[in-house]
C-alpha cells in the first residue's frame, strides 16, 4: 500500500551539512506524525525530530539549532537538514510516518539511510 524511500545520506566532514529526504508512494492515503530517527552501532534507536501535519516540530536536544525537519504535504515528502554535523551524529538514520488507509492507521519505516561524519 504504501512505501518510504529514503535519500540523501553519505559521508561528510565535521561541520558539514546534509539533507535527508523521505517520500511515501502509493494511493488514498493521509499521513499524520513523521519522525527521524538513529541508530549508531551497539547504541539503542533514538527519536532526533518529528513533525506533525501542520509542520510543529520538535528535536532531541542534541540537535537541537543544528537540524531543521520540514514537511512537503502535497509530495508526501519529509526532510532533515543536518547543519554542522559532529562525529557523533553518525549513524543509519530511519524515517518514520504514521500513516492511514481507509480505516486502518499503522506506523511505516523506511530502509534506513547512512550518514557518516568523518575527517
Amino acid at each position: 500500500q504504501v512505501q518510504l524511500v529514503e535519500s540523501g545520506g553519505g559521508l561528510v566532514q565535521p561541520g558539514g551539512s546534509l539533507r535527508l529526504s523521505c517520500a511515501a508512494s502509493g494511493s488514498s492515503f493521509s499521513i499524520y506524525l513523521m519522525g527521524w530517527y538513529r541508530q549508531a552501532p551497539g547504541r539503542q534507536r533514538e527519536l532526533v525530530a518529528t513533525t506533525t501535519r501542520a509542520g510543529t516540530a520538535n528535536y532531541a536536544d542534541s540537535v537541537k539549532g543544528r537540524f531543521t525537519i520540514s514537511r512537503d504535504n502535497a509530495k508526501n515528502t519529509v526532510y532533515l537538514q543536518m547543519n554542522s554535523l559532529k562525529p557523533e551524529d553518525t549513524a543509519v538514520y530511519y524515517c518514520n510516518a504514521n500513516i492511514l488507509t481507509g480505516t486502518i492507521r499503522g506506523d511505516y519505516w523506511g530502509q534506513g539511510t547512512q550518514v557518516t561524519v568523518s575527517s
